[in-house]
């Protein structure tokens, strides 16, 4: 969940930055995004590895 919300946020800031010309802002809106697409792999990854042990352990 945090990731898709760091995500969400740095998506929101890029845009910002872009529509005011803040380059800075902008760059820090993609890095954000990006670590949140990766945080939000990483939660699917634990998830899934999760639901495989509760289905082998049945």
């Amino acid at each position: 969940m945090k990731g898709r919300i760091n995500e969400t946020e740095g998506k929101i800031k890029e845009a910002a930055g872009k529509l005011v010309g803040n380059e800075r802002l902008e760059a820090k809106g993609k890095i954000q995004k990006t670590l949140g697409k990766a945080q939000a792999k990483f939660g699917d990854v634990k998830q899934n590895l999760k639901d495989a042990a509760q289905t082998v352990v049945k």
